[in-house]
């Protein structure tokens, strides 16, 4: 397995080891000692699963403290582009963003550090598993709009994106960052 440093302090892309052979593959998702020893430790409380369509943006997402989480992000079919903004204030990198391409094929995985919000967009139909570091709750769920100015995420769109009723009318950035800071 291996750590690749990305833009965003405290965000990973994680390739595995995979195993082929005339059956098919074989790869470990998570082992809680290789990523120990990758040096992260979160504790992952909730297991996702996300089917979107062609076309669908999701986010930018997060979860307010007290109790914010941390995502492991892999694609199990289609392609999608994945983003994580930083929101960290004490941050080196704090409002930069970083995107990559997962796929069912390049097994890829991304760490969103606690602190960063998450978001991806379908390149097509596609299937999103991912751990979180705390439990969701509805009352502490956030996020901003996924075409926030400050931020200017560059998405790879096809078209006009598909986004949810809750999505479109997100706050700005400079609304919610204030507080994502609190007790982090």
């Amino acid at each position: 397995m291996i750590k690749v440093e990305t833009e965003i302090f405290g965000a990973f892309i994680i390739e595995p080891d995979v195993f082929t052979d005339h059956r098919g593959i074989f790869f470990e998702a998570y082992n809680r000692e290789k990523f120990l020893a990758l040096g992260i430790a979160d504790d992952f409380q909730q297991d996702n699963f996300s089917a979107s369509k062609q076309g669908v943006l999701r986010g930018l997402h997060f979860q307010f403290p007290p109790k914010p989480m941390a995502k492991l992000v892999r694609c199990g079919r289609g392609r999608l582009f994945d983003v994580a903004v930083d929101m960290r204030q004490d941050s080196p990198t704090f409002k930069k963003w970083f995107g990559i391409e997962l796929t069912a094929e390049n097994k890829k995985m991304f760490y969103v550090p606690v602190g960063c919000a998450h978001g991806f967009y379908a390149l097509e139909d596609c299937e999103l598993l991912y751990k979180c570091s705390n439990v969701f709750q509805k009352d502490l769920d956030g996020g901003f709009s996924w075409q926030d100015p400050e931020i200017n995420v560059v998405w790879p769109l096809i078209g006009e994106p598909i986004v949810s009723e809750r999505d479109a009318v997100l706050p700005s950035f400079s609304e919610v960052v204030s507080r994502v800071n609190e007790k982090l």
